[in-house]
């Protein structure tokens, strides 16, 4: 499963929880991923870390490899929130990874407990100057 980045997602320059639209469109897509019983989990990366121009020595072309994370690793916020299903309490733990992070990318994941694998992922913060990235240069 590739990770799927939200498009045409406005930055977040004064972050004390998400604002109006964003707020919704965060609560609708957690709650996706909780209805499907799936586990959220919150990650966060430096720039540095977050987007990768170059995929790695190895050659693999990763855009064209499903779930292939050659230099990505992203660092977890706390543990996954096993058995949350409240929307609000993941968006809550985004305000205070981006509080505690300013500089850093954050993003929420899904993940199957059954499968093993995530099923879905998409940015929620990005640092005050994180331009966004044209949708064919993204790798995040």
């Amino acid at each position: 499963m590739s990770a799927i980045a939200s498009i045409n997602v406005a930055p977040v320059r004064a972050f004390n929880g998400l604002k109006g639209e964003q707020s919704a469109k965060a609560a609708f897509k957690v709650t996706y991923i909780t209805s499907n019983g799936w586990t959220p989990c919150l990650e966060f990366s430096e720039s540095d870390m977050a987007y990768t121009i170059n995929h790695g020595p190895d050659g693999i072309v990763s855009s064209a490899s499903c779930g292939y994370y050659s230099n990505r690793y992203w660092t977890m916020w706390k543990l996954p929130m096993f058995g949350c299903t409240d929307s609000s309490q993941v968006l809550a733990e985004v305000a205070k990874c981006s509080m505690a992070f300013p500089n850093a990318y954050v993003r929420i994941a899904g993940f199957d407990n059954v499968k093993q694998v995530q099923c879905a992922s998409f940015l929620v913060y990005r640092p005050i100057g994180g331009a966004a990235k044209a949708v064919n240069a993204r790798s995040v």
